[in-house]
């Protein structure tokens, strides 16, 4: 039996890299996934659903219970409708783990409004949403309850990327907030800042230069490596447990 065995999660950018790694662990330490993931570019363009379908099949083809959700966690409506859909399928959510997120990397004297307001309205807002309307049940419940969110290093200060550094920050001050206040109710939260070679990392100038380097990207080359996205997910799943309620 696995950890997590009867607890439900929800993890948002649970399609691809990190989020994916993640969501797929948690399914096989016993966890009901909800695999949340609008299947868009890097930039938040466009959408394939057919993504978190995706997660959600090798879930199950390997024994485990997963549904897909496409909503956009801007939408705040949508995310309601979805943490409640995961307690209408499950009968409650014991686990939220935060992972989406886009990049529109400019310096800050080149950066416009509309790029600023994207990054900030996916990670920031979009994990303020989630939170928010998880928080409810939890309080409700009052039988414990896992904010797990992504943070980065780049918050100290990534040059290029001022809208992604300042979400980023929010994201810590928001999971502080989210342990001092809801711990009372047996709620955890916490931070990650995790290294790992994702597609991220792979439209950078310094990955470009990797590739004319080696020939591959650096999310080919970290498979297997310290910098491979499926090393994340193990630090996600021990605060997820009924024994990080004093961490």
């Amino acid at each position: 039996m696995g950890r997590l065995e009867g607890k439900v999660a929800l993890v948002t950018g649970a399609g691809r890299g990190i989020g994916r790694g993640v969501a797929m662990l948690l399914a096989s330490e016993g966890a009901s996934v909800v695999v949340n993931d609008l299947g868009t570019g890097l930039g938040g363009d466009g959408a394939d659903v057919s993504i978190a379908q995706q997660v959600v099949s090798e879930i199950e083809a390997a024994g485990g219970t997963a549904m897909a959700n496409t909503d956009s966690i801007t939408d705040y409506d949508a995310v309601g409708e979805m943490v409640q859909g995961a307690i209408d399928r499950y009968g409650k959510l014991d686990i939220v783990v935060n992972v989406a997120g886009i990049l529109r990397d400019r310096m800050i004297f080149n950066m416009d409004e509309a790029e600023w307001d994207a990054v900030i309205a996916v990670h920031l807002r979009g994990t303020f949403n989630t939170c928010r309307h998880a928080s409810a049940h939890f309080r409700e419940r009052r039988e414990g309850g896992r904010f797990i969110n992504f943070s980065s290093t780049s918050a100290w200060g990534s040059p290029g990327q001022p809208n992604y550094a300042a979400a980023k920050y929010g994201i810590l001050g928001l999971t502080a907030v989210l342990a001092n206040s809801m711990n009372r109710y047996g709620a955890t939260a916490n931070a990650i800042l995790p290294y790992a070679a994702t597609r991220m990392i792979d439209s950078t100038p310094r990955a470009e230069k990797v590739r004319e380097e080696t020939g591959k990207l650096p999310s080919e080359l970290a498979i297997g490596s310290e910098g491979d996205p499926a090393n994340v997910a193990p630090m996600v799943a021990y605060p997820a447990t009924d024994d990080a309620q004093n961490i």
